[in-house]
């Protein structure tokens, strides 16, 4: 099968060459090795943690081809990637149609946001039979991306509840979280639920009800239950923090890093630590507490700190 890369020149499938995973555990370059270590380093991290809470992670040991839909295939490359919303996975779709789309498109910017989050324009590991799945998850090369989770949470709120075009999200989840949790609710707020405060969005997040009613949107689930990190060996964990090293790590181990580079954008919008300081400033001790339970796995797995502006009880 002839490929063309972005440049029009005609290369081959990577059949016969390493294959990422090859690169990444005996790399051949220098330069690739030293990164590899800080990735063991991350990947210990992730087993330390499901080992020490196995109780817990270890509930639901089979997984369903519905756990798998956020695991996108890169047939050519030989990679899955685990998508988590708000952790620039709008450009790593991007980047994922680039690479197997065979040349259908060379820049990853050209494609509009929109279309990167059509469903039909990657595939993924649930549209596979199991024995298809399990070689997959053998031999391709796992990789997803993590962010400070109530940095990740911040970001979602913003972006869901603060957006005036966000109407569906506002009608699906505002007028439920006014409903639930605002005393003495305008009919117009009921109705429009597009003025959800964020204290009334953790509330929501934290209500027992909320977690037994349905499971939690994408965009607030926590990567672990997103992803099963616990169930599915990553390769490699890549952090919003040094986001774009290691995209072109990732980029340069599929052998494609010296014409796809990872889109980098200077976005003056996007949630920052002290913003959202900003947004805990209202949230009772008590209610701090009872949201990092809900998240505590991500902080421990990806390694993130207790936030220094929490007051937990």
């Amino acid at each position: 099968v002839m490929r063309r890369n972005p440049f029009g020149m005609d290369i081959c499938c990577r059949k016969g060459s390493r294959n990422p995973l090859q690169e990444l555990y005996n790399p051949t370059q220098v330069s690739l090795s030293n990164t590899a270590i800080l990735h063991q380093i991350r990947r210990d991290q992730v087993t330390d943690t499901c080992r020490a809470n196995s109780v817990s992670s270890r509930k639901r040991r089979v997984l369903t081809p519905n756990d798998l839909k956020h695991l996108v295939v890169d047939e050519d490359h030989e990679m899955i990637y685990c998508y988590v919303p708000k952790v620039a996975c709008t450009n790593w779709k991007r980047v994922m149609m680039v690479l197997t789309g065979r040349g259908k498109y060379s820049d990853p910017m050209e494609i509009p946001a929109n279309e990167a989050h059509v469903s039909s324009n990657l595939k993924t590991l649930n549209q596979y039979s199991i024995p298809e799945i399990n070689h997959r998850l053998k031999n391709y090369m796992k990789f997803l991306f993590v962010r400070e989770p109530f940095e990740r949470l911040v970001s979602a709120y913003r972006n869901k509840f603060t957006q005036k075009y966000n109407t569906s999200f506002h009608k699906r989840y505002g007028t439920k979280i006014v409903r639930r949790q605002r005393k003495n609710a305008t009919q117009e707020a009921l109705r429009k639920g597009d003025d959800v405060k964020f204290e009334e969005f953790v509330a929501y997040l934290i209500d027992p009800h909320t977690q037994r009613e349905e499971p939690f949107n994408e965009h607030w689930q926590t990567v672990y239950s997103l992803c099963h990190p616990c169930h599915i060996h990553y390769d490699l964990i890549g952090k919003y923090e040094t986001l774009e090293e290691d995209s072109n790590y990732i980029l340069q181990l599929a052998g494609v890093g010296s014409y796809l580079k990872f889109p980098t954008y200077a976005k003056s919008t996007r949630t920052t630590d002290e913003m959202t300081t900003e947004f805990f400033q209202n949230i009772s001790s008590e209610h701090q507490t009872q949201l990092y339970e809900v998240y505590k796995l991500d902080f421990l797995m990806f390694n993130y700190s207790v936030p220094s502006y929490l007051k937990l009880e």
